[in-house]
């Protein structure tokens, strides 16, 4: 061994192993324990704020809710999950003067072209967070992600009583250790991006219009 490489070495052994620094504690603030409407209402203030459309109903009046939703709006047809919690509801209640319903029931390779060609997609939700006036999407095979995501406008559907005062209370209270899914989102508003000379643009990658109906 060189002299050069034997010195090197010798001092390197000669340093005293260095404590690792202490990494402080991160403050942790809770979110504030907020009554059912005050949940609603910061939820639906925030989603607002993020350009979302947010519209209270109750459970004998949601479809009619969304009729008068859909009416408003000249749509080529609303694509759905005919086997999702919404499907039972929304075929038993539907009439030929509305878009219309369009289930997912093909592999996307086989149904491409006319997914992409629909205006409107609805969704059920698993709940939302009011601390950041957020909805939380868990995609499965009988709501598949693209059904939120492809259409120009997205339909969802809340029960008031899955508002959560934060996401930790959400994990908490749903259980989520005990069954995770493979992909989970949370949904503030349309799709946005700061891409664009780092300006805050709405609508450019997927939905243009987000529209939440709480049934409370």
């Amino acid at each position: 061994m060189s002299n050069a490489r034997a010195n090197i070495l010798a001092r390197l052994r000669a340093v005293a192993p260095q404590e690792p620094a202490a990494t402080p504690e991160p403050d942790f603030y809770p979110a504030a324990k907020l009554g059912h409407a005050d949940r609603i209402a910061q939820l639906k203030r925030l989603m607002e704020h993020m350009h979302a459309e947010v519209i209270v109903t109750d459970p004998q009046n949601w479809i009619a809710t969304l009729k008068d939703v859909l009416r408003a709006r000249q749509l080529n047809g609303l694509l759905y999950g005919p086997a999702g919690p919404l499907g039972a509801a929304l075929e038993a209640n539907w009439d030929g003067e509305l878009p219309p319903l369009v289930g997912y029931t093909e592999a996307v390779e086989q149904c491409k072209e006319r997914l992409f060609a629909l205006d409107a997609g609805i969704t059920s939700t698993r709940g939302a967070v009011a601390d950041v006036g957020a909805l939380i999407l868990w995609p499965d095979a009988n709501e598949p992600r693209l059904l939120s995501l492809v259409p120009a406008v997205h339909i969802a559907v809340l029960e008031a009583t899955h508002i959560h005062d934060s996401l930790a209370d959400a994990i908490a209270r749903e259980r989520w250790a005990e069954g995770m899914p493979t992909n989970a989102l949370l949904i503030s508003g349309p799709s946005k991006t700061a891409d664009i000379e780092l300006v805050l643009t709405f609508g450019v990658h997927g939905p243009k219009e987000l529209i939440v109906l709480v049934v409370d």
